[in-house]
């Protein structure tokens, strides 16, 4: 897969994706009923869907605190084909609702790594895309809340979209009973925190899309900082491991370009002055 990634700043606004340029759910209080760009139309909509408070907030924030955003383009079609956010706790709204909140002082928070379907590769080469840029401006950390999904919510979209087969339902008659039978063994007060985690969200609406996989985040070496059944924190300290690899890169480099001049400068042949006779 030939993909590029690439700094979000407001030229390349519009060939974001429709989802990414439109949801506003991390970056709009939760607490307002109602977008800016809703209160312009005068109706009613998704409480986190307005393209112009989106454009607004990386706006902000590439003016008073930087890079804010990094996406990923198909070198075939040039299409934007996945993006991921980040920014300070401070001027991301939805972070302070979570149970498993405040965001660490010293972390930059990660949003969310969205890919287009058929594009997933393209999620970890986007958190490495992260980590590279906040390692260089001396971010000692990042964190993420992520989220573990329920069966609706990690089954593909299109496979919902077709009518279930006879063999489909069976499949889930069976998963039914096998949860039935674990719940028999699970304690009233487990049961009562695990319906309350799965169904209360930070906000009567939930974006889930913009949410990351608690499971991605474990595996692309993040550690549980805060634990929750449905909405975990996570935390990857960047001054060990990612940080002393980037010094170590830059040391090198500048070896190799000292080195470099240090032999241009040995071959280069010594001037004889005209008119004057060498000994």
């Amino acid at each position: 897969m030939n993909l590029a990634v690439t700094r979000v700043d407001l030229e390349s606004f519009e060939s974001l994706p429709m989802h990414t340029r439109r949801c506003v759910f991390w970056e709009v209080d939760p607490s307002s009923s109602r977008t800016a760009e809703n209160e312009i139309l005068g109706e009613f909509g998704s409480s986190f869907e307005s393209e112009f408070d989106k454009e607004a907030w990386i706006s902000g924030v590439l003016l008073e605190w930087g890079t804010c955003g990094q996406v990923a383009i198909d070198g075939q079609t040039g299409h934007y084909v996945g993006t991921a956010f980040y920014a300070p706790p401070g001027r991301v709204p939805r972070s302070g609702h979570f149970p498993t909140s405040p965001v660490s002082a010293d972390a930059v928070l990660l949003t969310s790594i969205r890919t287009e379907p058929g594009f997933e590769e393209a999620a970890p080469i986007l958190l490495d895309s992260v980590v590279t840029n906040l390692v260089r401006r001396g971010v000692r950390a990042v964190e993420a809340f992520g989220i573990v999904r329920t069966p609706a919510e990690s089954a593909d979209s299109s496979a919902l979209s077709q009518p279930p087969s006879e063999h489909d339902e069976v499949a889930e008659l069976g998963a039914l009973e096998s949860i039935s039978n674990e719940m028999q063994v699970w304690a009233d007060e487990t049961i009562v925190e695990i319906t309350r985690a799965m169904h209360d969200s930070p906000q009567a609406n939930l974006c889930t899309e913009c949410i990351i996989d608690a499971d991605f985040l474990k595996d692309s070496g993040f550690d549980l900082v805060a634990s929750h059944p449905r909405f975990p924190r996570f935390r990857l300290e960047l001054d060990e491991g990612l940080g002393w690899k980037h010094e170590v890169e830059h040391a090198l480099e500048k070896l190799v370009v000292m080195a470099a001049m240090d032999l241009a400068g040995r071959e280069r042949p010594a001037s004889v002055p005209v008119g004057r006779r060498q000994r």
